[in-house]
């Protein structure tokens, strides 16, 4: 069997979220005294916590809500790359990686967000052309070890919206740190939330 390499992070109440969102929260709401059986847990959070996707809806008011989105774009062959001490990655930091056709997910390793349960004030961005040239090369899903896409100051959320116009979706908060550069099988299944503009997620990568 091959190794499969879990790219997620915890949820607990320690968890970092985004400032003035809803927080992860889990507890036991019926317990095996209680029940005389099982323990039974109830948890609250945000649709974006930790490692999740990001449904179209999210940000466009008549976009794709989860349980419309094709599964097909969360298994996928993917490419890591290292984008480590860049404070802006480039279209020249990713298109030399994308060197084999069957790739269909880009996810980008910048190493910034190291501790996951304090938010950061500020976080690397890409170059608002990157999404454009990774449609040319067939990319169908970007993902990164941050919060966001976009500046976390942002409210018109440029690269959001780019990736958008070329048919990419969005994957965040992936841990990273112990990955290598190279390609992968990718598993990261959103839950099948109605109406939902986003939903947590357990990523995982494969060696090929």
């Amino acid at each position: 069997m091959r190794e499969i390499k879990d790219i997620s992070m915890t949820l607990s109440a320690d968890t970092a979220s985004w400032p003035g969102d809803t927080p992860f929260h889990y507890e036991i709401s019926w317990s095996m005294e209680e029940s005389g059986s099982v323990n039974v847990g109830k948890i609250e959070t945000s649709t974006h916590i930790g490692t999740h996707i990001d449904a179209p809806y999210h940000y466009d008011a008549g976009g794709k809500k989860v349980e419309e989105l094709s599964l097909e774009r969360y298994v996928s062959r993917a490419i890591v790359i290292d984008c480590s001490n860049k404070e802006k990655i480039e279209v020249e930091d990713i298109l030399p990686s994308l060197k084999t056709p069957a790739v269909q997910t880009v996810l980008l390793k910048t190493d910034y967000w190291r501790d996951r349960n304090t938010f950061p004030e500020s976080i690397p961005t890409m170059d608002e052309k990157v999404p454009k040239e990774l449609k040319k090369k067939g990319i169908k899903l970007i993902g990164v070890d941050l919060p966001s896409v976009d500046s976390i100051d942002s409210k018109d959320l440029p690269i959001h919206r780019t990736l958008l116009e070329n048919d990419i979706w969005i994957l965040e908060g992936i841990v990273l740190k112990d990955i290598a550069e190279g390609e992968y099988e990718l598993i990261a299944l959103p839950l099948k939330l109605k109406d939902a503009d986003g939903s947590p997620v357990r990523a995982i990568l494969r060696e090929i």
